[in-house]
């Protein structure tokens, strides 16, 4: 995988779209309340009229948010994409779909969104893997300003997590939800593996499914050039009452950490909780003996 290149940093002042690529919006209140912050920094943010249609699950037809998506992304005038929920579609979007790389801009999101931040990190553009406009009003103070610093062009402090694994490794920072990023394996909006610290997370997944996932993984080779793995939240995936189970903490450290690499667990990014702004493929160390990641200038 290659450095990303970051878009300009923003300032007061810019246009920022919102977009919703994914699943239909529930959470009106808490959109709102996430349009409202990135207005209270001075940004000028633009709503589509469609934000808010559905069509089964999704936020509208294919056609309605590719169509979004595009009149954000080739805005000139436009200096970020704020991605307003996750759920499940961002995947759809990218049939048939060819970013333009006239000037990078900033596109932010975490969960589904992994789908657009690994296409664009093909493209060699580095995206915010972040809060949504419907988690940004439960962030605390320090994970909203770690998210204004990141596209302000500012340094970003190192998050603590647990040693599982020891060692220091240095690479470009890849984080993704997990199940996503396993549905892209082998497809053209892949990054290159090679060289990377994979940082993952998770939500509402059974321990066996995430040990299928992860299988699928090891199976296919794509662990094999990974230079250390972070491992942030994931919640609400307890095993069923009643039915004999590993816990997924267990299907974790036995899936990572006989690879020889340094891997840090219980990093504060994901879903149900503090989620820091992580930038895609930016240079990181993976500090398994301080169980640290952090940043390098």
């Amino acid at each position: 995988m290659l450095r990303c290149q970051f878009p300009a940093p923003l300032q007061p002042g810019d246009l920022l779209h919102v977009i919703a690529p994914s699943g239909a919006l529930r959470e009106i209140e808490l959109f709102h309340r996430g349009v409202e912050l990135w207005r209270s920094q001075g940004y000028r943010v633009e709503l589509p009229p469609s934000y808010d249609r559905r069509w089964g699950y999704l936020a509208g037809t294919d056609e309605d948010r590719r169509i979004q998506l595009a009149a954000a992304w080739n805005d000139p005038a436009c200096r970020g994409v704020l991605c307003a929920r996750g759920g499940y579609g961002s995947m759809r979007l990218l049939e048939d779909w060819t970013w333009k790389i006239d000037e990078p801009k900033w596109v932010i999101g975490f969960s589904d969104i992994t789908g657009l931040l690994w296409s664009l990190a093909v493209q060699g553009i580095a995206g915010i893997h972040g809060p949504l406009l419907t988690t940004l009003s439960a962030e605390p103070a320090w994970s909203q300003q770690r998210l204004w610093d990141c596209v302000q062009g500012h340094s970003l402090a190192p998050i603590k997590g647990e040693k599982w694994a020891g060692g220091t490794a240095t690479g470009l920072l890849l984080p993704a939800n997990l199940t996503v990023a396993t549905h892209l394996l082998h497809t053209p909006h892949m990054p290159d593996l090679d060289g990377v610290i994979l940082a993952i997370e998770d939500v509402s997944e059974a321990p066996y499914r995430v040990d299928r996932m992860l299988t699928q993984w090891r199976l296919c080779g794509a662990l094999s050039k990974v230079r250390g793995v972070a491992i942030g939240r994931f919640s609400q995936c307890e095993p069923p009452t009643n039915i004999p189970s590993f816990t997924v903490e267990g299907v974790l450290r036995d899936r990572f950490c006989d690879l020889g690499i340094p891997v840090v667990a219980a990093l504060p990014f994901g879903h149900d909780g503090e989620n820091a702004a992580l930038p895609v493929g930016v240079p990181v160390v993976l500090d398994g003996d301080r169980a640290e990641l952090r940043f390098e200038s």
